[in-house]
């Protein structure tokens, strides 16, 4: 192990696929080798303090900096402090990601940093784009940074192994919306487990630019849109086997009890402007706005559980 590394752990997956993964924070910088490759950078939820010393160092000396803008997002004012701390940033959207044959072709050659709201391999996108950069024989570095995901279970008090399967509430495109993230909050909720529900940036479904982060009426508004349309074909839904019928009963209990649904709202966590509360749905409408938010939506909670939840009851 090298001194000026906390911590520095090799991944081998399949047997051929090699990418140094950074668990912990460097001494300095200099525990990073700037050869050519990509480095997925974790900028932490916001603020150039909640980054590693191994993230803004390996940011500052990589020739090319990205700031992947589509899946999450900083404020603009955190974003000009850090590109003051380590120069000159390009915003990169979902088409630039997704076919990124213009960032692995720089990373042939050059040290390419991208910058990832959160962690960097959180989002199914990012690890797509490991693969492909192993594909195309560019070295592939990862710095993690801290997550919604441990941030929102640490800070409102719910127990971290109750969380079932995560969702997105996303916007009404052309006044069609889905019903599945209110199936997977419906599904966990019956099994005893809660839901981080992350809110849509793209009104548009596109990637391309133009996000508006999901205020809490538009979250309230979209729960209350998949309630209702969910309930127009709850009973066509195939109940042939034990967890089609369970999902059925669970899908019929959430909507018949929609406006009461005890919610979670969090607000920029992680930030100096972090705001938690506890409320009904049919109140979260009249929340506090902020930038960005996630709901909770919890199950039946424990005595110890119910207890950290009415720290936050709205006032």
């Amino acid at each position: 192990m090298e001194d000026n590394l906390s911590l520095h752990a090799e991944v081998s997956l399949l047997g051929t696929l090699k990418w140094r993964m950074f668990f912990a924070v460097p001494t300095g910088v200099r525990g990073l080798s700037m050869a050519a490759g990509l480095i997925l950078i974790g900028m932490g939820p916001g603020g150039v303090s909640g980054m590693t010393v191994a993230a803004v160092d390996a940011a500052k000396n990589a020739d090319y900096r990205r700031y992947e803008a589509y899946t999450a997002l900083w404020s603009d004012e955190d974003l000009a402090e850090l590109e003051s701390e380590i120069g000159d940033i390009q915003r990169v959207m979902r088409p630039e990601v997704e076919d990124p044959v213009e960032l692995l072709q720089l990373a042939k050659n050059e040290t390419v940093a991208l910058l990832v709201v959160g962690d960097p391999l959180q989002a199914t996108t990012h690890v797509d784009l490991q693969l492909q950069a192993s594909e195309a024989g560019v070295e592939c570095t990862v710095i993690h940074g801290i997550s919604i995901t441990g941030l929102v279970t640490g800070s409102i008090g719910l127990s971290n192994y109750r969380f079932g399967r995560q969702t997105t509430l996303t916007y009404p495109y052309g006044g069609w919306i889905a019903t599945s993230p209110l199936e997977v909050i419906a599904l966990n909720r019956i099994q005893g487990l809660h839901t981080l529900a992350l809110l849509d940036l793209d009104p548009t479904g596109e990637g391309t630019g133009g996000q508006i982060p999901m205020q809490p009426t538009d979250a309230a508004n979209s729960m209350f849109m998949m309630a209702e349309k969910l309930s127009d074909f709850i009973d066509e839904m195939p109940d042939n086997t034990n967890l089609e019928k369970l999902k059925m009963d669970a899908c019929k209990a959430i909507c018949e009890n929609i406006s009461n649904l005890m919610v979670v709202l969090c607000t920029d966590m992680g930030t100096s402007d972090q705001n938690i509360t506890y409320l009904p749905l049919s109140e979260l409408s009249g929340a506090e706005t902020g930038r960005l938010h996630c709901l909770v939506i919890p199950a039946e909670p424990g005595d110890v559980e119910l207890s950290a939840l009415n720290r936050w009851g709205k006032k």
